[in-house]
């Protein structure tokens, strides 16, 4: 089986076996040490173990690709305009993407009315986060300390300091050249790494998937069960739909080599429930199985895996109705404009993390006056839907990268429509790839 298939083949058996193990345990007549083995020994032992050392080696991998590789194309660009232009028309489709998606979301919410008939609890409960000023948000994309930003993950701060970096070396003549080389180099041996860790993707796909559902299981759907499908539903037509529609208009490309293209990277992110996570396996995709530009690509990305947070969007919208039948509120035109304006904005800043869409929603019901508690509803089946979120949140960033690409004649034709490119070292029989 060639990587995919590998990958596909974890996440099926993983997910039937985490099921089954779920299950077991509820049975009363289990032996205390059968019980002790599964759930301690397996679901939250080896496996925890193995699924968290895999995401940590994703993470390791983040801060240093994104810097370095920003640096690389920031190097390449020609001026402060340039790049000034390359922001305005990224930042503009992750935004334009972010409200189609709520929007197509409180639709099919409306339309199919997930929250009636949903009794509310009154222990329901959740405490929500104090939202940060508009203006802290911004001041807080500018890093006071690099060093702390690294460290804490603030890929926004990382971003802008490593586009001063670039723009520095470009204009220090001989001295910039030879430092941009060294981070040429340093660029091609991230690059190998994340092939390496791609080798490993299946095992660490199934130690992932085994432990989340051995531990929740797929019982917890219950009433939630058309709220689910309503958020899946649209999850789909904007990866199936809408992106391809806007790859075909804005770029001219083939929708359907772009999703066969994305599938490895689409099961990362499943897996992971982490946008940012998955930044180093996105981004060598959009280089070497798309053919975007490094100058362009290692800006697109880890923005996008910042700002753009479509599949977010579309559950913060469904959620949204959803709680607002519930609790047999009605909202207004106003309302439903201003939960489109508040998710979009508040993509803005918002870390690539699981579970950081409860954080915004609860931001977004606060705006049109709904319950937050009510968000103590679907907590339940959040960590399922989020995985699905995730990958659609990868499509799109890869979908703006290409868009973006094609219009600063920084997509290779040939790369993008060859089906092998970007393969070599991992669909091979060799030992290592066994091991």
């Amino acid at each position: 089986m060639n990587l995919t298939q590998r990958i596909l083949f974890a996440m099926t058996l993983a997910i039937a076996l985490g099921s089954v193990t779920q299950q077991l345990l509820l049975l009363p007549e289990l032996p205390s040490w059968l019980a002790i083995t599964l759930s301690e020994g397996l679901a939250g032992g080896i496996f925890y173990v193995g699924g968290q050392i895999f995401v940590a080696s994703l993470k390791v991998l983040v801060v240093p690709l994104v810097f370095v590789s920003l640096v690389c194309g920031t190097c390449q660009l020609q001026g402060q305009s340039s790049l000034g232009w390359l922001s305005l028309k990224t930042i503009g489709l992750y935004l334009l993407t972010t409200a189609i998606a709520i929007s197509i979301a409180i639709t099919a919410a409306e339309l199919l009315e997930p929250g009636l008939g949903i009794a509310m609890t009154s222990s329901a409960d959740f405490e929500a986060p104090l939202p940060q000023p508009l203006s802290q948000v911004f001041i807080n994309i500018f890093p006071a300390n690099p060093v702390k930003a690294m460290a804490e993950g603030n890929m926004l701060q990382v971003i802008v300091f490593a586009i001063l970096i670039g723009l520095a070396i470009s204009r220090s003549g001989t001295h910039g050249d030879r430092l941009a080389q060294q981070f040429q180099d340093w660029n091609e041996i991230m690059m190998t790494l994340v092939t390496l860790l791609m080798k490993l993707a299946p095992y660490g796909v199934f130690c992932l998937l085994f432990s989340l559902f051995a531990k929740q299981g797929i019982g917890v759907i219950g009433d939630l069960a058309l709220y689910m499908i309503t958020v899946l539903l649209v999850l789909a037509i904007h990866m199936l739909v809408v992106y391809p529609t806007l790859l075909k208009t804005f770029a001219g490309l083939s929708p359907a080599m772009f999703l066969r293209k994305m599938r490895n990277t689409q099961v990362f992110a499943f897996s992971t429930a982490s946008s940012s996570a998955t930044i180093p396996v996105t981004l060598r995709t959009v280089e070497q199985r798309l053919g975007v530009n490094n100058r362009i690509a290692s800006f697109t990305v880890p923005l996008g895996a910042t700002i753009n947070m479509d599949g977010t969007a579309i559950m913060q919208g469904v959620a949204t109705v959803f709680i607002a039948q519930a609790f047999g509120l009605e909202l207004t035109l106003t309302d439903y404009l201003l939960v489109v304006a508040t998710a979009t904005l508040a993509s803005v800043g918002t870390a690539g993390v699981p579970g950081v869409g409860l954080v915004t929603l609860a931001m977004v019901l606060q705006q049109v006056g709904l319950p937050v508690e009510g968000i103590a509803l679907i907590i339940g089946v959040d960590r399922l839907l989020d995985m699905v979120r995730t990958a659609v949140n990868v499509t799109g960033d890869a979908t703006v990268s290409c868009i973006v690409g094609r219009s600063e004649n920084a997509l290779d034709n040939t790369i993008y429509n060859d089906r092998e490119a970007g393969l070599a070292g991992l669909n091979t029989n060799s030992v290592e790839t066994k091991v």
